[in-house]
């Protein structure tokens, strides 16, 4: 492993991730480069767990995701142990998907029919969160050693303050749209009714209430036609 040369992509790396503007364009960054930079990794993914769903993020092979929707179908799988708060893995590696696993027994075989030959995953977390599970994949097996798992291990730190930034970035930007959408609907309600501010953020909330619907939708749909759904 040339460690030097390494540093000097990871270097580079960190102020790419920096320079990305959106969430899904961070995690194609991440997915990407653990594609470009561990030796042997083929494909690589981000899988996160809600509640009792997976959901499979920047795969950069088909193969990814099929492995993500196995592990979800059978309960079952080393993303899907890492991905879990609770399990306390940070790292797992499979060095051999001929051989099987005693801790994946069902999983491990119907990976190897995906043509999976080998993967590592990693946990992403922050002192404050944890995010998800970084993947990496080779369709060989024996293809991650010590040294793969070492830089992938560095790989993922990284990504994880930049997952956890962007996703903040994300969530900041859709809160200030949101909050700009709910006063243009109390704005036409206002106009249109002749209430208060007070008055027409209640019509909003009980809208919401009634049809089950997130307040930002309802005032979406008064931003579009002037009504609030039925």
């Amino acid at each position: 492993m040339d460690w030097q040369g390494f540093a000097q992509q990871m270097a580079s790396l960190a102020r790419d991730l920096l320079a990305e503007h959106t969430l899904d364009d961070t995690l194609k960054q991440i997915t990407g480069s653990a594609v470009d930079l561990v030796d042997g990794c083929d494909a690589a993914g981000i899988l996160v767990l809600q509640g009792r769903r997976v959901r499979s993020l920047a795969p950069t092979d088909e193969m990814v995701a099929e492995s993500d929707r196995l592990q979800e179908r059978l309960r079952e799988g080393p993303c899907f142990d890492v991905a879990r708060p609770e399990s306390g893995e940070q790292v797992f590696r499979i060095v051999d998907f001929t051989a099987g696993d005693d801790r994946w027994p069902v999983f491990v075989p119907q990976g190897r029919e995906l043509g999976v030959g080998s993967m590592m995953g990693f946990l992403l977390y922050t002192r404050e969160e944890e995010l998800g599970a970084l993947n990496m994949y080779s369709r060989k097996p024996g293809m991650f050693t010590e040294d793969s798992e070492t830089a992938g291990w560095l790989l993922a730190s990284h990504a994880a303050v930049a997952f956890a930034t962007a996703r903040s970035d994300a969530q900041l930007q859709e809160a200030i749209a949101t909050r700009h959408l709910i006063g243009e609907a109390m704005g036409i309600l206002m106009g249109r009714h002749h209430i208060s501010e007070d008055r027409a953020f209640e019509i909003l909330r009980i809208h919401s209430q009634r049809t089950n619907t997130k307040l930002r939708e309802v005032a979406r749909q008064i931003c579009e036609t002037g009504a609030p759904p039925g």
